[in-house]
């Protein structure tokens, strides 16, 4: 995807969801990966939704800091570890099947790697609402997803 066309669906108003993304991650992971969500333990907020593989786990696990596969990369990603916006573990649930995983977490800044308009990380990945629109659906940015001073 050109940088260009990424950063409009990261960041603009123009809906262009992904449903092809779990067929990538199957083609070309090299690794066993599974889902997990990342929620601020405080506010229940979900921040991401990711994937995780047996090294990303016990990397969790041994430092209490939130660590994911990148499919993307193909390497170990801990959140915050390059800007600071870590995500402290409290606890961790399994679903009943036990193919996915639930971070409960303290966010140490922003969750999501976009920016606002003032440099700030937001506090959650899901920091837009789908809408009706004149012409389809659309994108509109909440409010409450930006990251707070403190």
């Amino acid at each position: 995807m050109s940088d260009l066309k990424n950063k409009v669906r990261e960041t603009g108003n123009v809906l262009m969801l992904d449903f092809t993304k779990i067929k990538k991650v199957a083609k070309t992971s090299r690794r066993n990966v599974m889902r997990v969500t990342i929620q601020d333990a405080d506010t229940l907020l979900v921040l991401i939704e990711g994937y995780i593989n047996k090294a990303a786990f016990y990397a969790s696990l041994r430092d209490d800091l939130a660590t994911m596969w990148s499919t993307t990369r193909n390497r170990l990603w801990q959140k915050g570890k390059t800007s600071g916006d870590q995500l402290e573990l409290v606890d961790v649930f399994t679903n009943c099947e036990q193919d996915s995983l639930l971070f409960m977490v303290k966010p140490r800044g922003g969750a999501c790697h976009v920016k606002d308009d003032n440099g700030n990380s937001y506090l959650t990945c899901y920091f837009r609402r789908i809408v009706a629109k004149e012409d389809g659906l659309g994108l509109e940015k909440v409010k409450e997803a930006m990251q707070k001073k403190v």
